[in-house]
């Protein structure tokens, strides 16, 4: 008997501040856009939904935008969850190109071991949560006070969550000129040795 699916949430509306204003997850890496790999590491997932401007993608995927715009991962997550109709979803982050499907049916294979968790979240070699890096029950996060501004540490922090120890560069994103280019290179390296 298969595991039933799971949705996912990925959040691909920010600013790109540090990239000048332009849209980091279209941003090319080894021939892809960011997104695309993102997305690829949800592929079990029942349905995607992306919170952004919508922009071509490799699969097709749902979109909404978050009110306001630029109200933070939280209204993010708040504005997807309407589309959300598995009872567990991953949320991750659109800037996370070294995610994996491995790391991602890790996560929503803790969260099933006990029915009591609402979630489980990675963290990285610190111990530190990556709070877009996770998956969750969704009614939970329907009640957690996701809102635009709320800080994912005081809402997904309260709820019972598990840790997964996440493999080194899992959660790394891509913020800066030097992000690109020095993931870029690693996606070519991997991409020449299959």
């Amino acid at each position: 008997m298969t595991a039933p699916p799971y949705d996912a949430i990925v959040l691909a509306g920010g600013a790109s501040r540090r990239l000048g204003g332009a849209d980091k997850t279209a941003v090319p890496l080894a021939g892809r856009a960011m997104l695309d790999y993102v997305v690829e590491a949800v592929a079990a997932a029942g349905t995607v939904v992306v919170v952004g401007p919508p922009r071509p993608t490799a699969r097709v995927v749902e979109w909404r935008r978050e009110e306001p715009s630029g109200g933070g991962p939280a209204a993010g997550i708040a504005a997807a969850l309407p589309a959300v109709t598995a009872a567990d979803v991953v949320v991750v982050a659109g800037d996370q190109p070294l995610l994996s499907a491995e790391v991602v049916m890790s996560l929503v294979t803790a969260l099933r071991v006990d029915p009591g968790l609402d979630g489980a979240a990675g963290v990285d070699a610190d111990g530190r949560p990556q709070w877009l890096v996770g998956a969750w029950r969704a009614d939970a996060l329907r009640g957690a006070g996701l809102a635009a501004g709320a800080a994912l540490r005081d809402t997904l922090g309260r709820l019972r969550w598990t840790a997964v120890p996440l493999p080194d560069g899992a959660a790394v994103d891509c913020d800066t000129p030097d992000d690109v280019r020095r993931i870029a290179a690693l996606l070519t390296d991997r991409s020449g040795r299959r």
